[in-house]
């Protein structure tokens, strides 16, 4: 993911909706060098860039939990959003897919 690719997606997502509803008006990352939160790689120097990025969600970011869930919907699959990491997203997905499968495999038993 590249600087241009997040400029783009929030050049053409801030056209629905106006700043007072629009969750991405109020992201602490709005603030930030948006290379920060698409570090090249998971291990090493990254890790420390994965943690920088992290800390803006988790310090001071009022809508992390909104941009982890549209982060969820829409299946980023780089970079820091809604203070995870790509692969605690994936992780999240392949435990949200294991328990609707546990619950469909319950409901017919």
């Amino acid at each position: 993911m590249s600087r241009q690719f997040l400029v783009r997606i929030n050049r053409a997502l801030s056209t629905d909706k106006s700043p007072a509803t629009d969750w991405r008006h109020r992201a602490a990352c709005r603030d930030e060098d948006p290379d920060l939160f698409f570090p090249e790689g998971s291990t090493g120097p990254a890790l420390l860039q994965i943690e920088e990025a992290k800390s803006v969600c988790r310090r001071r970011c009022p809508v992390s939990a909104e941009c982890l869930q549209w982060a969820l919907e829409t299946d980023q699959k780089a970079g820091v959003w809604g203070g995870t990491s790509e692969a605690e997203r994936r992780a999240m997905k392949r435990r949200s897919t294991r328990n609707r499968s546990n619950s469909g495999e319950e409901a017919t038993a």
